[in-house]
């Protein structure tokens, strides 16, 4: 599927705060804890559960969320295909990292290893 220039601006304009809460329950339901949800935000964006109850209570967009990011050097490294869309084909930075986000919760949810969310590499 193509993501199309009304698509990328909806996801700009929404809320963190609004989708949170989704984040949370997707990955509860499933027996993962908001610890571990917290985990992976963190390196996604280098931000800590201080920094994102900030985001949510001064409800930033994903736009404003992922402007202040410090993305993970591995994030590339996220693959697949999340809401209908291939990962390595989304051309819109913002969209493309929103899309991260959601595929690593719903590597989270399905239960997949901790080191492989992250990405870690064997040592």
């Amino acid at each position: 599927m193509k993501v199309t220039p009304e698509h990328n601006q909806r996801i700009a304009k929404m809320t963190f705060a609004s989708v949170y809460p989704h984040y949370v329950n997707k990955v509860e339901k499933k027996g993962r804890t908001k610890k571990e949800l917290l985990q992976v935000i963190e390196w996604l964006t280098g931000y800590n559960q201080t920094k994102v109850q900030e985001f949510i209570n001064n409800k930033a967009t994903f736009k404003t969320f992922f402007e202040k990011a410090n993305l993970n050097p591995n994030a590339h490294l996220i693959k697949g295909v999340i809401c209908g869309y291939r990962i390595e084909e989304i051309d819109n930075a913002l969209t493309q990292q929103t899309r991260y986000l959601d595929k690593l919760v719903d590597e989270l949810a399905r239960g997949r290893k901790m080191e492989k969310i992250l990405r870690e590499e064997k040592k």
